[in-house]
């Protein structure tokens, strides 16, 4: 699952609709949300993600909480390291290589370092 497809799954949850519903109405096919909500398609488009925020009455920081969370939800990542050092080259593999077995904990802690390194200045709840 991808943090999109999470999202919107809670919301159709929340609104309580199915997959069949939600796709009549927003003009997209149920097999298409259900791959997005389990990660098997890649990042939706604007279009959309409009449609979404529309059909779940998604206005302001919502909106682009919900946005924010496409953007992150690219289940085939590719990192390119050309031009960086072989540490960084090999610690992407080795990331590659081990992401299936990392506990949540793990994935919770480098994440937290990740926000600590590139947005240091930023408000922590």
């Amino acid at each position: 699952m991808t943090p999109f497809g999470e999202a919107m799954h809670r919301l159709r949850q929340k609104k309580g609709v199915s997959q069949k519903q939600m796709a009549a109405a927003i003009g997209v096919s149920a097999a298409y949300l259900s791959a997005l909500e389990h990660g098997k398609r890649g990042q939706p488009s604007f279009d959309f993600l409009q449609r979404v925020a529309g059909y779940f009455n998604v206005i302001w920081d919502e909106a682009e909480e919900l946005f924010g969370l496409a953007a992150l939800s690219d289940p085939k990542v590719v990192l390119d390291t050309s031009g960086l050092s072989a540490a960084h080259t090999a610690f992407a593999n080795k990331l590659a290589a081990r992401i299936r077995s990392l506990p949540e904990e793990t994935i919770a802690a480098m994440e937290e370092v990740l926000e600590i390194t590139c947005f240091p200045d930023k408000e922590r709840g």
